[in-house]
């Protein structure tokens, strides 16, 4: 008996023959054809209102952080630069304004809280000086350039020809984002007061509005 098993395993190997004793299917090497990725209609719209109601969220707080730290620091020399970077925020919000029209997604219930929370936030760091905000300016611009690489991750799994519009205007932000934390580095953002600290408190609270303004 014991040297039927052996001439009946060794064609197809000792663990696919294991299989075959415990009574299930061995695995010849065989690929199986993986389903293609499909979102229904309804799951898609779900997908875009997520991304635009949030990224409009972030790009409003972001807009009013920087009202903040222009209402404390715009007649610094450190105003103008703050400026520019408030300019490009404008840019980013005034296309998501259009985003959620043309897809008729409601903006988040939050938008009175963000409006408050972020002009304390930017005017808040800002009077710690110039290195304080520029720190509120690396963390915020941190979370906000990982937050769309997750959307731009999502989006080129799914469908990137479909999604080829979206997909450019959140990298385009994103890159710019970027220039954002690297111009608050190149400012002494690291010479803010516990800067660690800070930086990981507003991360914290970064994390918390994305979670909140998906859903809300």
């Amino acid at each position: 008996m014991a040297r039927i098993c052996v001439r009946a395993g060794s064609g197809i190997g000792a663990a696919a023959f294991r299989s075959l004793l415990r009574g299930s299917r061995p695995d010849l090497g065989l690929q199986r054809a993986q389903p293609a990725r499909y979102l229904s209609e309804a799951a898609e719209r779900a997908m875009l209102g997520r991304i635009i109601r949030v990224d409009h969220a972030g790009e409003f707080g972001a807009n009013r952080i920087y009202a903040g730290q222009m209402a404390v620091l715009g007649k610094t020399p450190v105003g103008p630069v703050i400026q520019q970077m408030w300019d490009q925020e404008k840019e980013h919000l005034e296309k998501f304004n259009e985003l959620i029209v043309d897809h008729r997604v409601r903006p988040t219930l939050l938008i009175p809280i963000w409006n408050v929370a972020g002009f304390v936030l930017g005017a808040g760091t800002a009077l710690l000086g110039k290195e304080g905000a520029m720190a509120c300016t690396v963390a915020v611009e941190e979370s906000i350039s990982q937050h769309y690489n997750n959307q731009i991750r999502v989006l080129m799994e799914e469908d990137p020809e479909k999604y080829k519009e979206l997909l450019e205007v959140l990298k385009k932000f994103r890159d710019e984002e970027m220039e954002h934390h690297d111009t608050g580095l190149a400012h002494d953002a690291e010479m803010a007061p516990a800067y660690s600290l800070l930086k990981n408190v507003i991360q914290a609270g970064c994390k918390a509005a994305i979670y909140i303004s998906e859903r809300i």
